[in-house]
């Protein structure tokens, strides 16, 4: 099987071959009374790997391409996709029917306006899509043989993808605006045991995800083995009020399942958000700055422009520890009367756009920390950020892979750990930060 990818191949169905099919369905649109529309065209193709243990379960290639149409009568949105291309003029139909039913929206103002966009350097790598089926299975067979070298180490499970996709975004007020990107990721979950048996057992995973192929995937696999390694035989604490020190992979996860949704332009206007009516106001440490960076070179999230056609760009949601601006997809900026910070995001083709961060990228001066606290807890993952208060910051975790700090030394392992806790009372009392910022998906922190 040849899983390579022909970028060229590719680029030229996209933007060559079906470019006149949208315009006409663009133009049947406004035939049925469509005062304004969008069509959007993606396709995505990727390999992926999955393994339990040691053992590859699959290794397959898959296309996915679709169009998604939305139709404006009036300020009332029809939308409708499908994934033959036979079809867009029916989909262009059903979504129109779809908005002479709807009630117009008198907060929708406009489809995005055409627009410049600049290239982003570092989305996109020839080497990545040249990258054969056997040589995408060497990958994951490092990370798996990697893992067993870590002694008393074994894989559970874990996964290989690599991709390119392209978007192609039209509408009825001049946008044209098309993209086109690489990724290429690696995650395994492994497991140890001491010689006190499965009662001492420990898990831990790592993983990686870039725009272009700089992987260490052996390195992967290796850090996923000795973290669990080192979390054998874990203690248990009492309970008691101190300082946490989280990787970025769990102060991440903290984030994105409180304080990214909390600057949703959509959830503060309909009130499911703790920051409605603080812009401006303190909310964090003075130390502390958080960028939302659609321009980022090399970004996961990152593009010349959102999946509506608004140019992308570096927008200030904390500045020295003052909230200065939410997040904008076109409607919501429309709905307040402001611009589009160009966060208008879809899951697929097949859904509407909606807010979503592009690049969050976390700044306080960085120091070394760990050498610098006398006495804390250092988490390295959480469980169950995902049920998070948006609305009041709250949240509960249970801490991963935990290690007691005592005079700048990581020491004694602890078995399972509960932390409670505020994102904005933890906001406003950082004060510190590691040496490192890591890419966890497209959130940037130390």
């Amino acid at each position: 099987m040849d899983c390579i990818l022909d970028a060229e191949k590719d680029e030229k169905q996209v933007f060559e071959s079906v470019t006149d099919d949208i315009e006409k369905a663009l133009q049947y649109a406004q035939s049925l009374g469509a005062t304004d529309a969008e069509i959007i065209y993606s396709m995505k193709r990727a390999t992926i790997i999955n393994f339990k243990t040691d053992i590859i379960e699959t290794a397959r290639c898959s296309t996915n391409t679709g169009y998604g149409v939305r139709a404006i009568i009036n300020g009332a949105v029809g939308f409708s996709g499908t994934n033959v291309k036979s079809s867009l003029l029916d989909s262009v139909k059903n979504a129109v029917e779809s908005a002479k039913v709807m009630d117009p929206d008198p907060y929708f103002k406009s489809l995005p306006e055409k627009a410049d966009y600049k290239p982003i350097d570092g989305l996109f790598d020839e080497k990545i899509i040249r990258m054969t089926l056997e040589e995408c299975i060497d990958k994951t067979m490092d990370m798996i043989s990697s893992a067993k070298e870590v002694a008393g180490v074994e894989p559970t499970s874990g996964s290989f993808s690599r991709s390119i996709s392209h978007l192609l975004v039209m509408n009825t007020n001049g946008v044209f605006a098309k993209k086109k990107g690489t990724g290429i990721s690696g995650y395994i979950d492994v497991v140890a045991e001491s010689n006190l048996g499965s009662e001492s057992l420990a898990t831990a995973y790592d993983y990686e995800v870039s725009r272009s192929k700089d992987i260490d995937f052996a390195k992967i696999g290796q850090n996923a083995g000795t973290l669990a390694k080192k979390s054998v035989k874990g203690a248990h604490i009492p309970t008691s009020k101190l300082p946490v020190i989280f990787h970025s992979f769990a102060f991440s996860d903290i984030l994105e399942n409180t304080f990214t949704l909390s600057i949703d332009a959509d959830n503060v206007q309909k009130e499911r958000s703790g920051l409605v009516g603080k812009l401006n106001q303190k909310i964090g440490s003075e130390d502390l700055s958080i960028i939302d960076d659609g321009t980022l070179p090399g970004g996961i999230g990152s593009g010349p422009f959102d999946d509506e056609g608004t140019p992308t760009q570096r927008t200030d949601v904390i500045q020295n520890g003052y909230l200065k601006s939410y997040l904008y997809d076109s409607y919501t900026a429309g709905k307040d009367n402001v611009k589009s910070t160009g966060n208008g995001y879809r899951n697929s083709y097949s859904s509407v756009p909606a807010v979503d961060i592009s690049n969050l990228i976390v700044q306080f001066p960085q120091s070394d920390i760990v050498n610098e606290t006398k006495h804390a807890l250092y988490v390295h993952t959480v469980i169950g950020a995902h049920t998070a208060n948006e609305i009041s910051g709250d949240f509960s975790v249970e801490g991963r892979n935990a290690f007691i700090i005592e005079n700048g030394e990581i020491t004694m392992p602890v078995k399972s750990v509960m932390i409670s806790g505020n994102i904005y009372d933890m906001l406003s009392k950082i004060d510190g930060a590691g040496l490192y910022a890591r890419k966890v998906g497209n959130i940037v922190t130390p």
